[in-house]
């Protein structure tokens, strides 16, 4: 027997332990069949709940959030806490673990094939042998073997590996869900250092012109024009938005250090929002989400922390069939072909093989493997009311969304005009007190309603804004990736 012959049975050896592997393994899988559960909720969004503000056409669940977000200096900031933000690096650390996880089970399935290669060298004295001299003898050996390996009649290592791939997309789900509330929670924390800024630039503006009343009504009371009521009543509006301005200069900077723990880095002051952003109009928003009519509730599924805590009830399943096959016998494979001489130029010129297959066969562990089973059956019944719940919550975060967003444009309207007519009644009663026709308390009170209309106003403008953040948050972001499929990041 020449040495490629020794080799070409080596070869065929490997070749058969890996074509028998193939055609044994998965006969049979005793994990339930799966089928997606019935979302336990309505087909449609309550009828309140489905207003849209004219003009808004696009579906969130088809915007990419670099659509989704109009303002250059926030899209430039949400992509700094996409690239920073240490949430989001835990969420993909625990992916690269999830999928060295997959990856072992995975390898399970196919047999470990190992080669090794060795000497050995014995010295025998002349006194422990009969032919007198000192003798020293060599062997050498090569070999090819398959250690342990399983063969998977009932599907336990195939559900092991189910369950450990589904487990691997669940933190893919979570990764994304993560990305997605990171954008929504960096465009709110956005919008309310807005809001504050106008609120505190009404505040200083406020200030000032409550200052030069006071001063007026000090020179009029110089005059005898009025009274140390008056004064008194004018230096009280002074004080309260000098507090104003204090409350917010200190809310504004600790937006802004929220801010920056969102983002996990500093953010350059001109990516900031200005006084004026939180002051605009509807008309000028910064972003704009809006949802067509009639749209279905099986929308649901496609959010990420849906499709997770799926993966999650998939992987239970598959749990199922590993503990069912305990019940049943398993047998392993340990093989091994290869040579041995005594003389390294004969090595090839002979062979030897092994093989060692062993059966377990459960006979009585106390009732243990059964009890494995109905442990797995209930964990699969948790998974499934966790993932109802799941979705019955993200129908109920959906349908608050849209009846709020189908009533802020008659809020907004009709606080425009709260702020037009109070403008008008401080202007008139200002106009009086001047003219000796009034008191300053009419003045105050105007001045005041004025003041709390206008607040209110910044307030409710910021509130139908991070309403549209939401709605892009709750319907699932509208992420994809080159090949279509929806994807974070």
């Amino acid at each position: 027997m020449n040495r490629t012959t020794t080799f070409n049975r080596s070869n065929h050896f490997r070749w058969t332990a890996l074509s028998l592997a193939a055609l044994l393994s998965a006969c049979a899988n005793l994990a339930p069949d799966y089928q997606r559960p019935a979302a336990p909720v309505p087909e449609a969004w309550p009828v309140t709940a489905t207003a849209t503000v004219a003009g808004e056409t696009a579906a969130a669940a088809d915007l990419d959030w670099q659509d989704f977000v109009r303002d250059e200096r926030l899209r430039r900031t949400i992509a700094l806490a996409l690239d920073n933000n240490r949430d989001l690096r835990k969420a993909v650390a625990a992916i690269e673990e999830a999928r060295a996880a997959y990856r072992i089970e995975a390898a399970a399935q196919w047999p470990s094939v190992t080669a090794s290669a060795g000497q050995s060298v014995t010295r025998t004295t002349g006194r422990a042998t009969t032919s007198g001299p000192s003798t020293i003898a060599r062997s050498y050996s090569a070999d090819v073997g398959v250690s342990a390996f399983e063969l998977d009649f009932f599907g336990r290592v195939a559900n092991l590996k189910e369950s450990a791939l589904q487990s691997f997309l669940e933190t893919e789900e979570a990764r994304r869900n993560t990305a997605i509330v990171l954008v929504a929670e960096v465009a709110s924390a956005w919008l309310a250092t807005s809001a504050d800024r106008a609120q505190l630039a009404l505040a200083r503006e406020t200030l000032a012109s409550e200052r030069r009343t006071y001063e007026m009504t000090q020179q009029r009371r110089a005059l005898g024009a009025d009274s140390s009521l008056a004064v008194a009543q004018a230096q009280t509006s002074v004080e309260a938005a000098r507090r104003d301005v204090a409350s917010f200069e200190t809310q504004v900077q600790q937006d802004i250090n929220a801010l920056t723990l969102l983002v996990g880095a500093s953010v350059p002051e001109a990516w900031l929002p200005q006084a004026s952003d939180g002051a605009a109009t509807a008309a000028d928003t910064t972003l704009v989400v809006g949802v067509p009519e009639g749209l279905p509730s099986s929308l649901l599924q496609n959010r990420p922390d849906v499709l997770a805590a799926e993966r999650a009830l998939r992987a239970s399943n598959a749990d199922i069939g590993v503990a069912r096959a305990a019940l049943y016998p398993s047998i392993k494979l340990t093989g091994a072909a290869g040579m041995a001489s005594i003389s390294l130029g004969d090595l090839f010129l002979g062979g030897l093989w092994s093989f060692a297959p062993t059966i377990s066969l459960p006979i009585f562990d106390g009732g243990a493997s059964r009890a494995g089973v109905e442990q797995a059956t209930a964990a699969n019944a948790i998974q499934l009311a966790t993932y109802e719940k799941t979705v019955q919550t993200a129908f109920r975060e959906v349908a608050d969304a849209l009846a709020a967003r189908a009533t802020f444009t008659e809020r907004l309207a009709a606080q425009a005009a709260l702020v037009d007519a109070s403008g008008r009644a401080y202007t008139l009663a200002e106009a009086s007190w001047k003219g000796g026709a009034s008191s300053y308390l009419e003045v105050l009170v105007a001045q005041r309603a004025l003041y709390a209309s206008q607040q209110t106003l910044i307030t409710l403008r910021q509130a139908e804004q991070a309403n549209r953040v939401t709605l892009f948050k709750v319907l699932g972001g509208g992420w994809k990736d080159g090949e279509g499929e929806r994807a974070a990041g």
